[in-house]
Formats: structure tokens, C-alpha cells, sequence
């Protein structure tokens, strides 16, 4: 059979002429040369060439740019100055040891005495002014000056004058090596003068997120906001090549409680002590406590809260007591620093991002677990692991699987991570949380939350709005207020005299057991003679 001639341009006039007449039209035609046909090659694009089929196989074999992953950086505080880097990350000599070694021996040679950057960080703005004016660096502050630039001037005093700089901070490691120092006085929030470490330090001694770190930093190089650690002379106050020897934290050994924490303190306590006495009858706690205090809006949780603090600071002054304030309002921040001066108030206050609340958190949950694999006892309470979940929720890339409530699939796993981080670890530390759950605030995403997290602790208070809306403080509901593994905690006479209590109790309605056993405990001295009267 005879193959067909090509089809000549004259041969479609007829089909060119139905085609609009339109010029917008005509280049819109023509800009997709890919719609022609090759037979239109005189009406379209003249430089059209078919495709043939090698031509198609080498692009599909053509291999792909790498997709290039964002360097992240630690949440950075956007009201401030911002930090800027520079070219700390291509500087040769921040890329060995022998170089950062060398600038460690610049300053190690000087005559000057050492500064010490924390006691001057800490300073209000007036006592801050004054404390470098004594300095012997010649430093001229303008006439209304702010901490950043007390701070900027600072760095170049030392660096023109050869003056060593010492630092105590927590470290954060970025994904791509190198690393920062938080303060606690910023929430650990990342701020232009937090110093930055070069990854051969962090690589050498092993160092990860949480790490209490001690040392001498660099002052800022030109182009960089912030100075460089470049001697580490501690970690966690240990031997620096030490701790790249601890065991981590998720090799320990967890078990139940076994040391009680006794809230229990004088009668002439400044903070409400029946109510402590009534949870050590009620829900004794113990080192490794993983504990939800379960309340309704306005029932006195945060009261509640404060006073287990004291009680912790009185009691128990060697565990280390966090505060984490998670979408609080300001001015309970500051009614808990001053209510517990002694402790450490992380806060990120609900005027602030998610991302903030997401990560005082983790670098909190961090720096707990790096004390406790020293064999330190920590105790964190957590204002609220509701709104916490929530923070971790709104970060949460959507990926199409939402649960009731509006919660991302995925999206309790890091806060669960959080909570179920408590624990008591057997020949060594214990990391206690207790934190409080919100209920009956009319969000279906708070219920979830709730019923996602109960059952996964071994202590829970549960507050009850109908006795705090007649003024019965502690708000406890008896009944279901507990401690799993109790028999661990108590003595023995203890918990015979504590199992009749809550025999006697039983049937009677919460409201009226409770008021009554407030007004026996309020009777007595304290919780020995209470109990030593029970069967009388």
C-alpha cells in the first residue's frame, strides 16, 4: 500500500481560516508550542520538532536536583535584634579543633580577669549601666542606651582589649552540627548575643540539647551578631570527657516511685498547708511521679500549683523544681517568680507564638533528661499539657489526618514524649511531672486531649467545680483522686488507716465527704495525729 503524501500548508487553509482572528488569541496559541500540530508549522511555531521517543526516555532518565532542606535554626525571638551569623559557618578556623584551640589561647594568655557574661546578662537595664562602667575597658555608652548595645559594646571591648569572657548556659544542637547557648533568663529563647559553638566541639565532647555547658566564648567576629564558644572547661559541673560516657536517658531503667515526696510542712506556713496535707492523705506523690492534676476552669489548680511548689523548695531543697508556663497570661508569670523565687519559671505567655510555647518545652524536657542521666532529681510542673498538646498541634504540618476535635494525627506523640519522660530510674535520678489536664471548658479538642492522656500517668487529682463554687478549698474529688502502686508510698499503719478512711467515705456525696474531712484535718496538727485519731 502506497504511503501517504505529507500534508501541505495549503492543503489546511481551509482549517487555518476557521481559526480566530483574534491576535490575543493567536499568541496565546503560540506561546504553547507544545499544542501545535506538525502539520501547523507554518500557522504556529516554525521551530517545532517532534519529539522522538530516545529524546523523551533520556529526560525521564535525567536525574533530579536534590531537594535542598532549610537550615533551622532554634526559635528566635522576633521582637529583639536578630541574630546574624555572618560567615561563622565557611570560617576555616571554626571547622577544627586546632583552630578554635588557637583562638582559645589568644585569651587564654591575657592579663585581664575574666568577665563573667551570666552575672552581667541577668542585670536590669539601670544596675546593667553601672556594672560596665566599672569595668576597666573604656567603654562609652551613649546617652540612652538598651542591653542590646551595652552588650554589642561589651563584645568589642573585649575583643580590642584581649579580655576572656566566661559563660554558663544550656546548649541547643541544630540539625546541621554547630549549636547555641540559651539563657534562662530568655525562656531559652534564641537572642543575638547567644553564642554560637562550632561543630568540632559539640562532635568532640559529645554534646547534645540540654547539656549545661561552661567555658569561654570569643567576642563577635565582623559580620556576626553573636561571639563563639571556643573552650568548654565543664559539662553539667563534671569533667567535660565525661560526658560523652553517661548512659542516655532512654537506656535507664524506669520504675515505680519509691521515695515519697512529703508536702506536708510547719502549721505556720505563709501558703495554704491543708491543702497539702490533704493530698499527701489523698494522692501521695513520689520521685518519678508522671501525675495529672484534672480540673474545670476556676477551681484553683494554679493555687494549687504554687503551693506544691513551696512545699517542694521547703521539703525537698535538693531536686531541682522547673515551673513551665505554657499560654499563660503575664501576670501569673510573675506571681509565680515571686510566690517561688528560688526556682526556675520558664514561660511562654499566650501572646506568643506556638512555635515559642513548642520549644521552651523542649529545650525544659531536655535539659530534665540530661540531669537525670547525672543522677539529679528533677520535678517539673506544667502549666498545662492541654494548651502544650494545642501548641504542638498548630506546628504540625497537615498531612490529611484529622481526629475529632480538629487534632492532627500525629500531633500528641511529642507531648506524650514530654509526659512520658517521667519517671524513676532504678540506681540512680528520677524526673517527676505534674501536670495539669483542662475538662468541661466546652472544646471538643480539649476532650480529646484529656482522653488521650488519661490513663497514661500513675497520679491524678481531680478538682471538682461544685466544691470550689461553694469555696471548699482544695477542691478534691475524693473518690477519684489516687496514686497508682499507693502501697509503695505509704507505711504500712499508713495505709491500713488510709484504706478505712475511704471505706467510711464511700456513699457519702463528694460534696459532703469532703467538706467533712477538710474540717477533721483542719482539727488536727498534722497528718499523724489525724490519722492516730481515725479510729476513735
Amino acid at each position: 500500500m502506497e504511503k501517504p503524501k505529507d500534508i501541505k500548508p495549503e492543503q489546511n487553509k481551509a482549517e487555518n481560516e476557521n481559526q480566530p482572528n483574534n491576535q490575543n488569541h493567536q499568541e496565546r496559541h503560540n506561546s504553547h508550542p507544545k499544542h501545535n500540530h506538525p502539520n501547523q508549522a507554518g500557522q504556529g511555531n516554525k521551530n517545532f520538532k517532534k519529539q522522538s521517543w530516545q529524546d523523551k526516555k533520556r529526560q525521564k532518565n535525567k536525574p533530579r536536583p536534590k531537594f535542598q532542606k532549610p537550615r533551622k535554626l532554634p526559635y528566635e525571638d522576633t521582637e529583639s535584634k536578630p541574630l546574624e551569623l555572618g560567615n561563622l559557618l565557611e570560617l576555616e578556623t571554626l571547622k577544627t579543633e586546632e583552630g578554635i584551640s588557637s583562638l582559645a589561647e589568644i585569651y587564654a594568655a591575657s592579663d585581664l580577669s575574666p568577665i563573667k557574661f551570666n552575672e552581667l546578662y541577668i542585670l536590669a537595664l539601670p544596675e546593667l549601666k553601672e556594672q560596665v562602667g566599672e569595668l576597666s575597658l573604656d567603654i562609652e555608652l551613649p546617652p540612652a542606651p538598651v542591653k542590646d548595645e551595652i552588650f554589642d559594646l561589651l563584645l568589642d571591648a573585649c575583643l580590642t582589649k584581649i579580655c576572656p569572657l566566661e559563660i554558663t548556659a544550656i546548649i541547643e544542637v541544630t540539625e546541621d552540627g554547630h549549636g547555641f547557648l540559651l539563657q534562662e533568663k530568655d525562656n531559652y529563647r534564641l537572642k543575638a548575643q547567644s553564642p554560637f559553638v562550632p561543630a568540632p566541639l559539640i562532635k568532640r565532647f559529645g554534646l547534645k540539647t540540654g547539656h549545661s555547658v561552661k567555658g569561654f566564648i570569643h567576642p563577635k567576629l565582623e559580620g556576626s551578631t553573636c561571639p563563639i564558644l571556643v573552650q568548654i572547661d565543664k559539662i553539667m559541673d563534671a569533667d567535660p570527657e565525661e560526658a560523652s560516657r553517661i548512659m542516655p536517658f532512654t537506656e535507664l531503667v524506669p520504675y515505680y516511685p519509691l521515695e515519697r515526696i512529703f508536702l506536708e510542712t510547719s502549721a505556720d506556713a505563709e501558703w495554704d498547708n491543708v491543702s497539702m496535707r490533704v493530698v499527701d492523705l489523698v494522692s501521695p506523690i513520689g520521685f518519678g511521679q508522671r501525675g495529672l492534676i484534672v480540673a474545670p476552669p476556676r477551681t484553683g489548680k494554679t493555687v494549687l500549683q504554687q503551693a506544691i511548689a513551696r512545699a517542694l523548695r521547703v521539703n525537698n531543697p535538693q531536686a531541682h523544681l522547673i515551673v513551665l508556663l505554657v499560654d499563660e497570661r503575664p501576670e501569673e508569670v510573675t506571681d509565680f517568680r515571686r510566690q517561688v523565687p528560688d526556682s526556675e519559671v520558664i514561660a511562654s505567655t499566650f501572646d506568643e507564638s506556638a512555635e515559642s510555647h513548642v520549644h521552651a518545652a523542649e529545650i525544659v524536657i531536655e535539659k530534665a533528661r540530661r540531669m537525670v542521666e547525672c543522677n539529679q532529681d528533677v520535678v517539673i510542673l506544667l502549666d498545662s499539657i492541654t494548651r502544650l498538646a494545642r501548641a504542638y498541634n498548630t506546628t504540625m504540618p497537615n498531612s490529611g489526618k484529622i481526629l475529632s476535635g480538629g487534632v492532627e494525627a500525629t500531633a500528641l506523640q511529642r507531648p506524650k514524649r514530654f509526659f512520658g519522660s517521667a519517671r524513676n530510674i532504678e540506681g540512680g535520678g528520677s524526673l517527676t511531672i505534674l501536670g495539669t489536664a483542662l475538662v468541661e471548658t466546652g472544646s471538643k479538642m480539649d476532650e480529646v486531649i484529656f482522653e488521650e492522656f488519661k490513663g497514661t500517668g500513675n497520679m491524678e487529682l481531680h478538682l471538682d467545680r461544685e466544691l470550689s463554687n461553694k469555696r471548699i478549698f482544695p477542691a478534691l474529688d475524693f473518690e477519684k483522686s489516687g496514686t497508682r502502686k499507693e502501697e509503695l508510698l505509704y507505711h504500712p499503719d499508713e495505709l491500713n488507716k488510709i484504706y478505712s478512711l475511704r471505706r467510711s467515705l464511700k456513699g457519702v456525696p463528694p460534696v459532703e465527704a469532703m467538706e467533712m474531712f477538710i474540717q477533721r484535718v483542719r482539727k488536727t496538727k498534722n497528718n499523724p495525729e489525724f490519722l492516730m485519731g481515725l479510729g476513735r
